[in-house]
């Protein structure tokens, strides 16, 4: 529980340091040196990682014999939301990422979305997740494949 405070309150943080009032992506473009931005968004990812870890294996455990790893640099925040106006802290964060297997070989995009309320069991759900685009894999790792 104590882990998810902590989210809630990083959460809170990155709306401080950016504008959420446009669609564009929220990240770091190619970052070339860290900033106190991308320090915000890395210990997010990392607080959020068993959350991310157990909805990328639960997707992935139908098509792969192997769980997929997600990295946190391989995380990007699409969008962030206060879900009841300024200053509440009931949030919506919409993440765009990658999971790998093996030596960084990518499986997959996904869309994740994550309420997070101290509401909330937990103060983490996964609301929605979507999966955008299958990444096929080497000859000498297609034996992860599940066969149907």
């Amino acid at each position: 529980m104590k882990k998810h405070v902590i989210s809630l309150l990083i959460v809170t943080a990155v709306f401080f340091y950016y504008d959420t009032s446009t669609s564009a992506m929220l990240k770091p473009s190619d970052p070339t040196e860290d900033s106190y931005e991308l320090k915000i968004q890395d210990i997010l990812m990392l607080l959020l990682g068993e959350d991310i870890e157990r909805a990328v294996n639960h997707y992935y455990e139908e098509y792969l014999t192997e769980s997929p790893s997600v990295y946190p640099y391989q995380v990007d925040i699409a969008e962030v939301e206060r879900v009841e106006g300024f200053r509440s802290f009931h949030f919506r964060l919409t993440l765009e990422l990658t999971p790998v297997v093996g030596p960084h070989i990518p499986v997959g995009k996904d869309r994740l979305t994550f309420e997070i309320s101290p509401i909330i069991p937990d103060d983490v759900k996964l609301t929605n997740f979507e999966h955008i685009e299958t990444y096929e894999l080497p000859p000498h790792w297609q034996h992860l494949i599940l066969q149907k």
